[in-house]
């Protein structure tokens, strides 16, 4: 009888430990590439010159291409020409494509993609602190999630608290903190809190407390 008394303490015990790791997070909104709008992550960013942009014509590789911002702001496009993409968020600029397009290509439908943002090298970097095998800061990219910057930072340290892990993000109300759990990304697989970064996220990792 003892022991069973015993055996159902246990089974509670780790029931309440499971329910702690698995418990609903505070997650950020998740809007752009991580809704599935693969033309757009961050909706108020406006291109700058330096910038990296790569556009795609569905179904015409001879019209896609990939370079950056000229100091003249502009991009140059085969058939369109040179267009304008400073001051202006992709998914207009590939509207504003598609639009110059229809007059050759019937029904365009165009995709454009930041793969770097050099023109606000600052302001788009994401950085990793605390607990990881070194403190940085990672250029951002298009689909940047979570796990891609820890690995970048060279994975949590043998200390971390990796589940107690914070995103850091700055939004129109101020700053706002996100719940993220490494550990279950790295060792579970559960990809539920590798969300998708925006620039200038900052990432933090605790150490155990011991």
């Amino acid at each position: 009888m003892k022991f069973f008394n015993e055996l159902l303490i246990g089974l509670f015990v780790l029931g309440m430990v499971g329910c702690a790791s698995t418990g609903p997070a505070n997650l950020p909104p998740q809007t752009g590439f991580g809704a599935g709008e693969a033309s757009v992550l961050v909706d108020a960013y406006k291109m700058d010159v330096g910038d990296m942009v790569q556009i795609t014509v569905w179904k015409n590789a001879d019209l896609s291409v990939e370079e950056p911002i000229r100091p003249d702001g502009m991009v140059a496009v085969p058939l369109v020409g040179d267009i304008m993409a400073a001051g202006i968020g992709p998914e207009e600029l590939a509207a504003n494509i598609e639009r110059k397009l229809s007059n050759y290509v019937k029904n365009p439908n165009v995709t454009v993609i930041l793969t770097s943002l050099e023109g606000h090298m600052f302001l788009s970097r994401v950085r990793v602190t605390g607990s990881v095998g070194a403190n940085t800061a990672l250029n951002y990219h298009q689909g940047m999630t979570v796990l891609d910057a820890i690995l970048g930072a060279g994975s949590v340290s043998l200390y971390a608290d990796a589940n107690r892990t914070k995103l850091h993000r700055r939004t129109e109300q101020g700053t706002e903190s996100y719940d993220i759990r490494v550990k279950d990304i790295l060792e579970n697989g559960d990809m539920t809190t590798n969300v998708y970064l925006m620039p200038g996220d900052i990432i933090t990792v605790p150490e155990r407390a011991f």
